[in-house]
């Protein structure tokens, strides 16, 4: 079949890129730090065969997104490092994970679109709208980074988490939500939210 197709098939790089990433990103998202590590360099070097910035930024910006969804906020210095000779659509993207407003939200990706420029409940429907787990926790974030976070948008970010079994940011999450229960004062539902932590926590440990 494949010889049959009218499609070239996609060059090793490529494959060996996208497979290391994909593997970078789950590792990160259930709490394997070192196996993340390793598969992220695995990735940077398939992509550095090219030559080409903006592949290379993609990356980076994809391992700070995941970061940034897990509210591990830092300031995407591999990225930053590329900033200089990375396209418009990237240094965007950069801009608005770290919670800074984009002009031009069209350069943003399709799915983040909807939230940039949204407060309230309108940004809180269009968090829930966005079908993909990891763009709709990223767009969370950033709405928690630039405070805008509402309750209903730090739910929608543990359900979500909790629905893809991703240890890492459904720890972080429910870390904000009992927090906020404690500051409104709200003892019961704190105990409730760290027995529910513990619970997780007590399935493994972050390494």
């Amino acid at each position: 079949l494949s010889a049959c197709s009218s499609q070239p098939p996609a060059p090793d790089w490529a494959l060996d890129a996208k497979g290391a990433l994909d593997r970078a990103t789950t590792a990160w998202l259930e709490g394997r730090s070192r196996v993340e590590a390793q598969e992220f360099a695995r990735g940077l070097e398939a992509l550095s065969r090219t030559g080409r910035v903006e592949l290379i930024a993609r990356a980076e910006l994809l391992r700070c997104a995941v970061r940034v969804a897990s509210l591990a906020f830092d300031d995407c210095g591999g990225f930053e490092r590329l900033r200089t000779d990375a396209p418009a659509a990237e240094r965007a993207y950069a801009d608005y994970l770290a919670g800074r407003s984009v002009a031009d939200t069209a350069l943003l990706p399709p799915a983040q679109q909807a939230v940039a420029g949204a407060r309230g409940a309108t940004a809180d429907a269009a968090l829930a709208a966005i079908a993909h787990p990891l763009s709709r926790l990223v767009a969370a974030a950033v709405l928690l980074r630039r405070g805008d976070a509402t309750p209903a948008s730090l739910q929608t970010a543990v359900d979500t988490a909790s629905a893809q079994g991703w240890r890492r940011p459904l720890l972080a999450w429910l870390g904000v939500q009992a927090l906020r229960a404690e500051q409104a004062g709200a003892a019961d539902e704190a105990a409730r939210l760290r027995r529910r932590i513990a619970l997780v926590e007590a399935g493994g440990q972050t390494r």
